[in-house]
């Protein structure tokens, strides 16, 4: 059988206010592009979304992952798109295309990347989600509950087919590895990582008993990238649905929980992350709260039957309250953590420029230990850890 890719590539070229929006010129420019290609059969199908102000390109295909002919489309498509955010003067008009040129592949050149490859079901259900002022840990904590928790899932309980648990990729992000991990027997050790959601993110779910690709997301983290900052890496996820996988209501329930996730105002606090219908995806209220939407597609024979807006449902509204009420409380702490992130997940903000126009300024304390004393504090106790291990 034939099977079908889908890949998802997002970007922020350009905001229209500020972080808030992107324009729509953006988005008939980016449809242009992709009907050309449609036209000329390099995909079969596709569909432009947005989520603040990132640009997403939804397509079908049949060249599998890793595509460099999908890959440079998507590429081609966001420095087309680049020209128009410049004529319109847009703010940070191709920020996260961080390459003169397209290399290959366009992971690890700022743009988000997930793709998955299948074997079309005889029912294809997928959710599409696309979230903006956070990174790509944000999906740790949802994609967990999907998968592994029958509190949420009872389809962990009552179906046969996912009796065998899920299997997760886990993607150490600043040091390049992955390690896969099993559900249920290593919940623990799965939760041990993840919940450190700037350091380990969820990268691929796998069921068990047949291999079959359930869950994929995005992993790039824009300031490894960079080395600055500039912007944040407002991920994408694609979870598919139904028959031996979790239903479209344990998909999205997760979500009704307005969980914190770092982010928001310039890359660097605290907040929650609101489900929200497209209509209302234009963050701008201290560039937030972070927003995540879910676009519902069928696919049959590769082409996209949606999107079908996940969140515009009341059934949401009270997540939405809360994510504004909790907004409101670490709003309140100003500039202070746990609404401000710790030093180390600002270390490519503008902090660092401020510690070394200070740093000559700092006075070594006379009644405590010196700077060689705790260094050598620190030497012994790595030491003694090395001994533990």
């Amino acid at each position: 059988m034939t099977k079908t890719t889908l890949t998802v590539i997002k970007a922020d070229i350009g905001g229209f206010v500020g972080h808030s929006a992107i324009h729509p010129d953006l988005i008939v420019k980016a449809e242009e592009e992709l009907q050309s290609s449609k036209d000329k059969g390099q995909i079969k199908d596709f569909r432009v979304l947005w989520v603040g102000d990132d640009m997403a390109l939804v397509m079908t295909h049949d060249k599998g992952t890793n595509s460099k002919e999908i890959h440079k489309l998507g590429w081609d498509t966001f420095v087309e798109g680049t020209k128009v955010a410049k004529e319109l003067k847009l703010y940070g008009a191709g920020q996260d295309l961080l390459s003169e040129g397209f290399s290959g592949n366009i992971k690890g050149m700022g743009p988000g990347c997930a793709e998955m490859e299948f074997e079309e079901r005889t029912s294809e259900p997928f959710i599409v989600f696309l979230a903006d002022k956070t990174s790509p840990g944000a999906w740790n904590f949802p994609a967990y509950k999907m998968f592994a928790d029958p509190f949420n899932t009872p389809g962990l309980v009552i179906d046969e087919n996912m009796h065998g648990g899920f299997e997760f990729d886990i993607m150490d992000v600043k040091n390049n590895k992955t390690i896969t991990l099993k559900a249920p027997e290593e919940s623990y050790k799965i939760l041990a990582f993840i919940g450190a959601v700037e350091t380990y993110v969820i990268k691929n779910i796998r069921r068990r008993g047949d291999k079959m690709p359930c869950a994929t997301m995005s992993t790039d983290k824009l300031s490894l990238l960079a080395g600055k900052y500039i912007g944040k890496d407002d991920p994408a996820m694609i979870i598919r649905c139904q028959s031996g996988l979790p239903a479209v209501g344990e998909v999205t329930n997760p979500f009704a929980f307005p969980h914190l996730v770092p982010g928001w105002m310039r890359g660097s606090h605290t907040g929650p992350m609101m489900p929200c219908s497209f209509a209302d995806s234009n963050p701008s209220r201290f560039d937030g709260p972070p927003r995540v939407i879910g676009a519902g597609f069928q696919i049959a024979e590769g082409m996209l039957v949606g999107p079908r807006d996940m969140f515009n449902d009341p059934g949401f509204d009270n997540a939405r309250q809360k994510a504004n009420d909790v907004a409101d409380y670490m709003r309140m702490h100003g500039p202070f953590e746990p609404h401000r992130l710790p030093p180390d997940q600002m270390e490519y903000t503008t902090l660092p420029k401020i510690q070394k126009e200070v740093k000559e300024r700092w006075m070594e304390n006379s009644d405590g230990p010196s700077t060689k004393d705790l260094a050598d504090q620190h030497a012994y106790q790595a030491t003694k850890d090395d001994e533990l291990e």
